[in-house]
Order: structure tokens, then sequence, then C-alpha cells
């Protein structure tokens, strides 16, 4: 097995002395970075608290499972968007450099460049912590999980969502869980994009064509169903149905 280890030079040091024959070195926001590959032990099986559990995505929820739980994302790039607005409007009258016009750069222009690099990737680092410690969580306590195969690409397509669901990092979150499942003994399951895990009833089936996205309550149109007179929230009706989904 191969492990990736990423390290910052300034930050971090190295446990004990390492042979590699390849590593690249990156320069991000005022920073350097080293990753290189490794030979390392075999990892020993790890044990699952549960055993099935289904996941629904969403943007005003940024995942719901199918036993209840709900998990809030901090949205870093909605919350930093008033800072880099300020960030460029006190920077506006600066020359920041035309290569077309031949105009250059000055060294103010320069400075405010390497701020707004850093806020950037402040923002991506906060997004990525968030994705990775939900990740191994799900991956330590479950061992079968099963999330809906989204387009993403067709869902940025949407104006009113795309920065939403750009924040949320829905791909990130199916990649790690993809790539951990090596490292935990997981087993991930995509559920076909195209099945009704919104509009059909987790308990008896029926499927509920009218039900828009606004409406946040799931209700049972069938009368003879218990879900009927019982409110159900859409996403965890959603993970309920991705959980049994063939």
């Amino acid at each position: 097995t191969l492990w990736f280890r990423y390290y910052e030079f300034e930050q971090e040091s190295l446990s004990c002395s390492y042979c590699t024959q390849t590593f690249t070195i990156s320069h991000r926001a005022g920073k350097w970075f080293v990753s290189f590959a490794v030979d390392a032990q075999k990892i020993p099986p790890t044990y699952h608290a549960q055993e099935k559990i289904g996941i629904d995505l969403g943007v005003k929820c940024f995942c719901t499972l199918s036993d209840g739980t709900t998990v809030e994302s901090p949205k870093p790039m909605k919350k930093a968007k008033t800072k880099l607005a300020k960030l460029q409007w006190r920077n506006r009258k600066k020359q920041l450099g035309n290569r077309r016009l031949g105009v250059k750069q000055s060294n103010k222009a320069k400075k405010y460049f390497e701020c707004l690099a850093r806020r950037h990737y402040h923002v991506a680092s906060q997004r990525q912590d968030f994705l990775h410690k939900l990740t191994t969580d799900i991956s330590r306590k479950y061992y079968q999980i099963r999330i809906e195969d989204l387009n993403v690409s067709g869902m940025l397509a949407n104006s009113k969502l795309s920065a939403a669901i750009s924040d949320l990092g829905f791909y990130e979150f199916r990649r790690q869980l993809t790539y951990k499942s090596q490292v935990y003994g997981t087993k991930v399951e995509l559920v076909d994009r195209w099945y009704p895990s919104s509009k059909t009833c987790s308990m008896c089936g029926t499927k509920h064509d009218e039900l828009k996205l606004s409406d946040r309550i799931y209700k049972c149109i069938n009368l003879g169903c218990v879900a009927h007179t019982i409110t159900l929230d859409r996403d965890l009706n959603a993970a309920l149905n991705l959980l049994k989904a063939p």
C-alpha cells in the first residue's frame, strides 16, 4: 500500500527519516509544500459500529443520514464573500497590471494579490478540513455507505444554486469516501441518479410526482400509509430510500 504524505516546510517536521525517489514541490499562497510517496505497512481492519447507512446530500443541510443524523456545512466561501468584497473595493484604484496593454503591476498590487491568495487558500483549507473530518468519521463508523450518483456538473448549470453547490464540495465528498474505503475497509455504493429518492415514500413506496423543491416536509399521498399522518423531513425520507434502493 502506498501512502501519500503532504507536509508544509515551515510548520511540520517528519517524525523519522524516509527514503523516496520522487517528490513534488509546490507553492501556494506564499507557502511551500512537498508531496511524496512511501511504502507503508498493511493497515489492520477497522471495526465498524454500524453496518449500513444512506446519505442524502443537499444545499440547505449538507448531508442527512438515514439514522436521523444531520450535518450542517460551514459554507466558508459564503462567509468570506463580505471580506473579499471589502478587500477588492479598497484596492480598486491600484495599478493591477495588464499584459496585453503593456501596463506593469505596481508593488502595492503585488501585495494585494498575495493577500487575496491567502484568503482564498484559507477558504479552501476550511472546506477540505470539514470534508476530511466528516468522511473519516463516516468511514470509521459505517461499513456499507450508500450515496446518490449526483450529476454535479449538471447541477452547476443552475445559476441560482451553482455558487452554493461549489461551496459545499459534493464531488470532493464522494471522492474522499471512495478512496478512504480502501483504508478503512468500507463499501461505497452509488445509487442511480434517476432513482426518485426524494419523491418516494420510504414506508409504502408510493411515488409523489408533484413534490416541489420548496416542500421540505414529505407527506405521503397514500391514505392507507402510516406516513400520511406523520410529518417526515424530506432529506431524511430520501436517505431512507437510498438505504433501501436496489
